[in-house]
């Protein structure tokens, strides 16, 4: 299982997403080595360059590092993927 190198805050993007989903989310990204009072919950990220950002999706969780930032906006590249799988009853499931 590939851990998530970072210092200081992780930036999970959370933009209204069902509570199972958030929920799973933030377990997953323990379990690849984020602590949970490292994480900062938020549609709008104060990231510096050199952040982790996590975008929830559905199926997947897109784990990427910041490399620029301009006004109040920030680019970054994705270092890789984490999927999230359901059940045959739609319920999320802990895979690994």
């Amino acid at each position: 299982m590939q851990k998530i190198d970072y210092e200081g805050t992780v930036w999970v993007l959370n933009y209204n997403n069902p509570q199972p989903l958030l929920d799973h989310a933030i377990h997953m990204l323990e379990r690849h080595g984020v602590k949970r009072e490292d994480m900062i919950i938020t549609e709008t990220p104060t990231a510096k360059v050199g952040a982790i950002v996590v975008e929830i999706w559905p199926y997947e969780l897109v784990i990427g590092r910041v490399r620029t930032t301009r006004n109040d906006s920030f680019i970054s590249g994705t270092e890789f993927t984490i999927e999230l799988k359901l059940d045959e009853d739609g319920n999320y499931i802990d895979y690994l």
